[in-house]
């Protein structure tokens, strides 16, 4: 797709996408960044900083991406930046326990009560693959439940109507992925309570656990509707199936404590990731003590990881934990995602172009439609190519977005009033050419 109406050059961009093209597939070491959903050639990134990137051709963008959601309190924060350069003169791995370890469990047990212990691995898919694990060995049953367009990661048994990169690539079922994997393996719409209520009720005795994004983040950003979240929990507790919350993404950005904070409910097992690493690759996993104590050295479900828990990772998490406990930090959050919001919302109107806007915390998705969007259908139903348009202007004027449709958007600490306004006048410019 042409980028030339605002004289943007994309010269060493190009170049280095081109050299990549021969090296990695699709030129990416993720299917998203190919830019495959927009139309045109990726942007190559050379810094950032706040709210900020920076491209290889002197390009600067509002970052509305923040590294797919961790870097809650914008790009090289100093306190971070600082905190790893002290730590990583003191050495990168050990493979042996550390205090800080200790201090970033502390800090994530304080901020989920669900949790009485958690298990630091290194990405959010290792965290779902075990969580479902542990949740197969404490019921002694095999079928796992999830939502259409809710992605829990690449393990085999989470791609089967997946959402993100795999909504993107229309490849809801990996090649790859065993048939008597994906036989194991129910998918549902989200939101859909009745449909939930029949499969429990006829194979509560084969299920052993039902994995949920809370808030959807990987088909967009779709809301828990009706009560949908509190029926989840009561039926999981009536039929004795364990209950994951995927807060991957959700985690310490819909709210402190997360959306099960937000929505108050309680999991029996949580996955974390994103914001705990502050940047750095991270996930974990933790619940209920009579699950948790069931994980190896303690009980007899295996699971490890030479760089879990590794000295950079929990030095950034612990600084950006720090950071986001300090007074005030969530109103602040809240207020600005209010302000681009209403703004959004303001712009779209006056362009008279019809969109859905949805917002759970520091997370949001603009759709191109004029129809409800609550669950995968409905979302898919979206106009993508109408979407690559608005991304593209939007890219043109200074804004980056996800390359997608099917990812959702992040607020951080670092994006001003400035920024914000910058963005919706940008939206504005964009949506009235639609």
């Amino acid at each position: 797709m042409a980028r030339k109406p605002l004289g943007r050059k994309f010269t060493f961009s190009r170049l280095l996408y081109r050299q990549a093209l021969g090296l990695m597939p699709g030129g990416v070491n993720s299917p998203v960044r190919a830019f495959k959903a927009v139309g045109g050639r990726p942007i190559f990134i050379k810094e950032a900083r706040g709210s900020k990137l920076y491209d290889v051709d002197g390009n600067a963008y509002i970052d509305y991406v923040l590294s797919w959601g961790p870097l809650i309190l914008g790009h090289a924060h100093p306190r971070v930046v600082r905190a790893l350069q002290e730590a990583v003169q003191r050495g990168t791995s050990y493979g042996a326990p550390t205090a800080l370890e200790v201090r970033l469990a502390r800090l994530v047990l304080e901020a989920y009560p669900s949790m009485a212990k958690v298990r630091m691995v290194n990405s959010g898919t290792e965290a779902t693959m075990s969580a479902i694990r542990l949740a197969r060995a404490f019921t002694g049953r095999d079928r796992v439940v999830k939502f259409e367009g809710c992605y829990h990661g690449h393990a085999d048994s989470m791609l089967v109507r997946a959402g993100s990169g795999a909504a993107t690539f229309g490849v809801p079922d990996s090649p790859g992925v065993p048939r008597s994997v994906a036989r194991d393996t129910i998918t549902l719409p989200f939101n859909d309570q009745e449909a939930l209520k029949r499969v429990l009720k006829k194979q509560w005795r084969q299920i052993a656990c039902v994995i949920v994004e809370p808030v959807a983040g990987n088909m967009g950003c779709v809301l828990p509707r009706g009560g949908f979240l509190k029926t989840l929990r009561s039926l999981t507790k009536r039929y004795g199936v364990v209950l994951i919350f995927d807060e991957v993404m959700t985690g310490f950005r819909v709210a402190y404590g997360g959306a099960q904070e937000r929505y108050g409910i309680r999991p029996d097992l949580t996955c974390l990731g994103k914001v705990i690493g502050g940047g750095l690759p991270v996930g974990a996993y933790g619940g209920r003590a009579e699950l948790m104590s069931l994980v190896a050295p303690e009980g007899p479900v295996y699971q490890a990881g030479t760089l879990s828990g590794n000295p950079l990772a929990m030095t950034a998490g612990i600084e950006t934990l720090r950071q986001l406990r300090r007074k005030g930090t969530y109103e602040a959050l809240q207020e600005r995602a209010r302000a681009l919001e209403e703004g959004l919302r303001d712009a779209a109107r006056r362009a008279r172009v019809p969109v859905r806007l949805y917002r759970a915390g520091t997370m949001f998705c603009m759709y191109f439609t004029e129809e409800e969007v609550v669950d995968f259908a409905t979302a898919k139903r979206a106009d993508a190519k109408r979407f690559a348009r608005f991304f593209h202007g939007m890219l043109q004027r200074g804004v980056n977005l996800a390359p997608s449709q099917f990812e959702a958007g992040f607020l951080s600490l670092a994006h001003t009033k400035w920024d914000i306004q910058k963005t919706v006048s940008a939206a504005y410019d964009v949506l009235r050419t639609l």
